[in-house]
């Protein structure tokens, strides 16, 4: 029997088997050749801090708190699958048995996916010679072309960005194809540095060795960034963000982290230069741009970038490892995250 990965219970994993059914009108079996983890909104789930929040009302657009957490697992790690269709059920024309695709997916040996409809159950048929590195990097590419044109980047606009995983790498490359300049890229980890300059970065900084507000400050003959795109979701990388942009900028919050512990201060910089702090968040619908833009349309965006070679994922996707030993190496995203950037998965 097939195999997936599960999340039990705070940071306990575990490999379970499961019973494939019979397919339905519209549906596909993906046979799952290589996947990625979506690091900041799996370690909610991995680290426990996700159910904290309680329930979320869609009504009331809140969440709902509770004397209790929330139930989450057991929960499925793994964000986007690259496979090959193996078997297709009644109705489906567009795609074929051999055909490989992209979908979102858990770190699971097969899946079943419909062919139409919710976004989260799209197939994106994968073009021949499309790295699959690149391919899983659609999500990430998502966002971060949500946030870039949140923070309304244009041409010859100063921007840093903090944080370079997953999100903040494709932010750098689709930052430079807006025509910013500089763009100076922020992480205190050497690997992910090294994978902003490869990607286009004009300056790479390391926030822990320096003063990050008064070293892009210098960098933009005193005027500050443009616009600062966060997407540590730390204290400090906000506070960075606002001690970095200029009278009247931008500051694009992007990262859905834990609460904050107390260290913001909204009244020193923020108080007098005034930015304006504008919460990204892609997949909210209506879109700022409504009806122009949704999602679908950033998707599209996306995957036509990804296809054309304008968005590299091979650089960030990074370590790959094998399914069979997820048992170890997915822990290693909060244990060891000087050698992930965005951990690979190879099925064999």
């Amino acid at each position: 029997m097939p195999q997936e990965l599960l999340c039990v219970a705070q940071r306990q994993l575990e490999f379970r088997e499961y019973k494939e059914s019979a397919l339905r009108e519209g549906e596909v079996r993906i046979r799952s050749d290589f996947g990625a983890a979506k690091h900041g909104t799996e370690m909610a789930a991995y680290k426990g801090y996700g159910a904290q929040r309680g329930n979320w009302d869609s009504d009331l657009a809140l969440f709902k708190r509770v004397e209790s957490n929330v139930n989450i697992y057991p929960s499925g790690p793994g964000n986007m699958i690259v496979g090959t269709i193996v078997e297709t059920g009644p109705g489906v024309s567009t795609l074929a048995a051999g055909d490989r695709v992209l979908c979102y997916g858990s770190f699971k040996q097969t899946h079943v996916r419909a062919t139409q409809g919710n976004p989260y159950r799209r197939c994106w048929k994968v073009p021949s010679g499309v790295p699959w590195q690149s391919a899983v990097c659609l999500d990430p590419a998502d966002f971060a072309a949500g946030a870039v044109r949140d923070g309304n980047v244009r041409i010859g606009d100063a921007v840093a960005i903090f944080s370079m995983g997953a999100i903040g790498l494709v932010a750098v490359q689709l930052a430079k194809m807006a025509g910013a300049y500089p763009v100076i890229a922020l992480d205190p980890l050497p690997i992910r540095l090294e994978a902003a300059l490869a990607l286009g970065a004009d300056i790479v900084l390391d926030p822990s060795k320096c003063d990050a507000g008064v070293e892009i400050k210098k960098l933009t003959a005193k005027r500050g960034v443009d616009v600062a795109i966060e997407y540590s979701g730390s204290v400090p990388g906000l506070q960075g963000a606002l001690r970095s942009v200029a009278f009247g900028g931008a500051v694009v919050a992007g990262a859905a982290p834990p609460a904050y512990s107390a260290g913001l201060d909204f009244g020193s910089e923020a108080h007098l230069n005034r930015p304006n702090i504008i919460f990204s968040r892609a997949c909210s619908e209506p879109n700022r741009e409504h009806p122009r833009w949704n999602e679908d349309r950033i998707y599209d965006l996306c995957w036509r970038l990804i296809c054309e070679g304008k968005i590299n994922g091979e650089i960030i996707v990074t370590p790959v490892v094998p399914f069979d030993d997820l048992l170890v190496e997915y822990p290693k995203i909060e244990t060891n995250p000087e050698l992930n950037i965005k951990l690979g998965v190879k099925f064999s």
